[in-house]
């Protein structure tokens, strides 16, 4: 959409629009010029703060301390909390106070603009893999994605730093907005253009916010003034320019005809959108009247009956609602659903006579020019003490999360009611049939929760619309190797959807009314489907999935017991809940000496990963690598985690990573709906996980003999490791997954990328290490470690030659020079590794990066054959010799 460019156009084109500002000397300016005034100040004592919107969306790379260049190993979580504390410190300290929103929001009617992001961003995933497999570095920062669990850990960082954070649930732009207007506070910082629409009391960039080591807070900032001076346009035509540039309303598409009149030789992909703004702001001063937009929408489609009028109008009214003197008339609705439903006019209001058939209210009117509020959610009367306006958003939407979850007790006999009443003409949808199923107490809890950002996101969009949408994750999707990360945790979902809608409670007194023969209660058990938005290959956000809940193999309570109990038994069902969920009901884990309180979610999320039944997903070293991660001293060491540099990256650890984030994600999900067995401060990622770490963690686990070596010598850590580890594979039946066969040389595989600077190095199924057949390395006195899949020989630290793969059998052997082995003897020769091998370059010789060396022709045995290997009788030293033995290598001499 071109007005997504407006922001840039104004702080590139149009001079005096944008100018530099440092919102600590704003703060010192409005504490002078307030503290000389006579009203209390907010909170009735000290000085008067600076007050500013964040709206989070806009500035998660901000939020999590710039573009590292190893965002794409997971997320270094301990770090973006140490930069967030700075940066709440320095804001704290100069008297400006922050309220920080994230889109909680299922914005149907965004579904459209929302799935084109994220197929944009679908691309540059693939290109950021590509990149990491080709040449083994972090990617550039253009192609930066936000980490997997990114919102998640800003929610709870920030409210672990009390910074006030909360979630739209209707309409995200409008209500960060009129959370601006009605609380007073004096800024907005964003980078969306929609807000430069709504004309905010000030208006801050997001994107240039600079946190600078000489203690400043820079950013820029638009002056709307300029900004309509510059466009030659009144500050009350704005609307009507956001109408016209396309949005989730009146889309690009449906003014392509427009364009093309306006700018000579248009073309979406070749035009600049630059001059389309200019033609645009063009039009609208020499041919349009705001006050008659039925005229204009004439003038644009051709006709008034064009059902682009229509939109045309309501896209205006949208952006009007978002102005000083809209806001008050605005009220959330709900739009229709794009694949297949009817979309309800937001003036529409629901037939009776259907309210009445289904007695379920689903839908609301919408009423611009009068607003109205029922009597629960009259407005308080403020306090003489604070004399401070109370949040009228806040309350506003928690009367509509209760309007929408309000539904009677009696669920089985109302659902009775509904099926008898069905007709063709009025067909209840699956989300319809879950209202039936929320009950009211639940959702009010809910709404509150997901309002202060207390609560997983899904839980309120699941519990009141009964859909939920996914975002695209860091993982390949043509691998062979890992699953769909969403896929792969939808059982968990399904029984956490079970959960939420009670349907154990339903089964079970369904069941007691046909044993009985009661007649008034439903003898069905109800269907509770959930409509979830995934990205697949096969369907990119085309249509939604139809996901049916599962229930739990035991007497799961309802879902109020489960939120409100105050017994000890309620507080163990809770946990059993949850456990449950996640497929880690077993006793080691409810064992603080195997599975720490604080590494408990992560617990759970390698143990499902590990059951699955489907096939193994992770290797053993990956396993331990993940352990050792979350024992290790080094991960709340910020300090350290900056200093520490990567030798390669991977694309399967950054995949791996974002698998077990989503399953952190997930995890919370069920957490929250189970009524918070974890305590939240359990829950934080920071405590187990740090994406760079695990890269590190992993190289050395693909290269170690042993769990000691990972550990790098801490007796104690490995001890904690095999506990943990021990706990999670309790019960399940332990099978690693093998790596792929990589391609054979020559057979058109991907160029890979120089090899890595010490021989420890290597991604994960390219050096065997412990989780493959133990025929790894060799280490003699002076010489480096040499991999069976290809590595590197050094001589007292200089790198003196490389070698590709080799794809013959294990029993090749190298000896350094110097050295000699006995022809005769018994027994393995002692203070010898299993042997390595050799293997060729594509020329058949290895590549020379040091001084001439000559290596003799006895001091290398090669024994290559298909794939089998046999011990000689006559071998006493058990040097494996394969069927072509008794064949030696030519001389390799190694010169300059």
């Amino acid at each position: 959409m071109v007005i997504q460019d407006l922001q840039r156009f104004l702080e590139s084109q149009v001079p005096g629009a944008c100018v530099p500002v440092d919102l600590l000397k704003i703060a010192k300016s409005v504490s002078i010029r307030r503290g000389n005034q006579r009203n209390v100040p907010r909170g009735g004592y000290g000085q008067p703060p600076l007050t500013l919107v964040v709206d989070g969306e806009c500035c998660l790379d901000r939020l999590y301390g710039g573009f590292f260049s190893d965002w794409v190993c997971g997320g270094q979580w301990n770090r973006m909390v140490q930069f967030l504390a700075v940066l709440i410190q320095t804001v704290q300290s100069n008297n400006i106070e922050l309220a920080v929103f994230f889109n909680g929001a299922l914005e149907q009617q965004r579904l459209n603009e929302w799935s084109r992001s994220q197929i944009a961003l679908r691309r540059n995933v693939n290109s950021v893999l590509k990149h990491v497999t080709v040449k083994g570095t972090p990617p550039p920062k253009v192609w930066w994605v936000a980490p997997v669990g990114l919102r998640t850990c800003l929610r709870m960082a920030l409210r672990h730093l009390n910074i006030q954070v909360l979630c739209t649930m209707d309409d995200h732009h409008q209500e960060v907005i009129a959370f601006c207007r009605e609380n007073n506070y004096h800024g907005l910082m964003a980078e969306d253009a929609e807000y430069i629409i709504f004309d905010p009391p000030r208006y801050f960039s997001s994107h240039q916010l600079k946190l600078t080591y000489k203690g400043s807070l820079e950013t820029k900032e638009f002056i709307l003034d300029e900004v309509a001076r510059g466009l030659g346009l009144q500050r009350n035509y704005f609307c009507l320019l956001a109408a016209l540039l396309g949005n989730y309303l009146l889309t690009e598409s449906d003014l392509r005809d427009f364009y093309a009149a306006l700018v000579p030789n248009y073309d979406r992909q070749q035009t600049p959108q630059e001059e389309v703004i200019r033609a645009v702001v063009k039009f609208i001063v020499n041919r349009c009247d705001v006050n008659n937009l039925l005229s204009v929408g004439a003038q644009i489609f051709g006709s008034i009956s064009d059902p682009r009028v229509a939109k045309f109008k309501e896209s205006v009214q949208y952006f009007l609602n978002g102005t000083k003197d809209g806001f008050l008339r605005y009220k959330p609705f709900q739009s229709g659903r794009r694949d297949g439903g009817h979309r309800q006019s937001p003036h529409q209001s629901v037939p009776k006579q259907e309210v009445q058939e289904s007695k379920v209210v689903v839908a609301w009117a919408r009423r611009p020019q009068v607003r109205q509020e029922p009597p629960s959610c009259s407005r308080p009367h403020l306090h003489p003490a604070t004399a401070q306006p109370p949040p009228r958003t806040a309350s506003r939407l928690m009367c509509l999360g209760q309007r929408r979850c309000t539904a009677p007790t009696t669920l089985p006999t109302l659902v009775v009611q509904v099926k008898a009443t069905r007709s063709p003409a009025r067909r209840l949808t699956p989300t319809h049939c879950l209202y039936l199923q929320s009950p009211m107490k639940s959702c009010e809890q809910a709404s509150e929760r997901h309002q202060k950002g207390l609560m997983c996101p899904w839980v309120y969009q699941v519990l009141t619309q009964g859909e939920v949408k996914f975002g695209v994750c860091m993982e390949d999707e043509n691998s062979r190797e890992l699953p769909n990360a969403v896929l792969f945790y939808r059982p968990v979902r399904q029984f956490v959807y079970a959960i939420l809608f009670n349907l154990h409670h339903h089964t079970f007194m369904a069941r007691k009314a046909k044993e009985e023969g009661q007649k008034g209660l439903a003898t069905e058990v109800p269907e509770i489907k959930v409509r979830e938005w995934v990205y697949t290959k096969n369907n990119p956000y085309r249509t939604a999935d139809i996901v049916e809940a599962t229930p739990i193999n035991w007497a799961v309570p309802t879902v109020q017991r489960l939120w409100f109990g105050s017994v000890v038994d309620d507080k163990k069902r809770r946990l059993r809940a949850f456990l449950s969920c996640m497929r880690s009901d077993s006793p080691l884990m409810l064992h603080t000496s195997h599975v720490p309180q604080h590494l408990l979610i992560m617990a759970t999320v390698l143990r499902y990963i590990m059951s699955n039944p489907t096939g193994p997903v992770l290797r053993k070293q990956e396993l331990d690598a993940f352990l050792v991660t979350a024992f290790s001293p080094d991960l709340t060491n910020a300090h350290y985690l900056q200093d520490l540099q990567l030798p390669l990256v991977t694309a399967r650890g950054a995949q791996l990573a974002a698998l077990f984030m989503l399953g952190v994600e997930t995890a919370l999900f069920a957490n929250d709906a189970c009524g918070a067995p974890v305590p939240w401060l359990m829950c934080c990622p920071w405590l187990y996980f740090d994406g760079k770490l695990f890269h590190a963690k992993l190289i050395r686990a693909n290269c170690a003999r042993s769990l000691v070596e990972v550990c790098d010598g801490e007796i104690d850590l490995v001890a904690k490791v095999e506990r943990c580890r021990q706990a999670i594979l309790e019960g399940i039946r332990v099978e690693f997954a093998h790596p792929l066969l990589p391609p054979m040389p020559g057979a058109g595989g991907h160029k890979v990328g120089p090899p890595p600077p010490y021989p420890m190095a290597h991604p994960p199924g390219r050096g065997r290490g412990r989780g493959g057949p133990v025929r790894n390395s060799v280490q003699g006195g002076g010489v480096g470690r040499m991999f069976s899949r290809g590595g590197q020989l050094q001589v007292a630290g200089v790198v003196v030659g490389s070698w590709g793969p080799n794809y013959g059998s294990s029993g090749n052997d190298y000896r350094p020079r110097g050295t000699r082995y006995p022809h005769n003897g018994g027994g393995n020769m002692q203070g010898r590794s299993e042997s390595s091998r050799f293997s060729r370059s594509t020329r058949g010789r290895p590549t020379v990066l040091a001084k001439r060396r000559t290596i003799k022709k006895r001091e290398i045995r090669s024994s290559r054959g298909r794939g089998m290997s046999m011990e000689a009788p006559g071998n006493r030293w058990g040097v494996p010799q394969s069927s072509r033995s008794a064949r030696f290598v030519k001389v390799l001499s190694l010169r300059r």
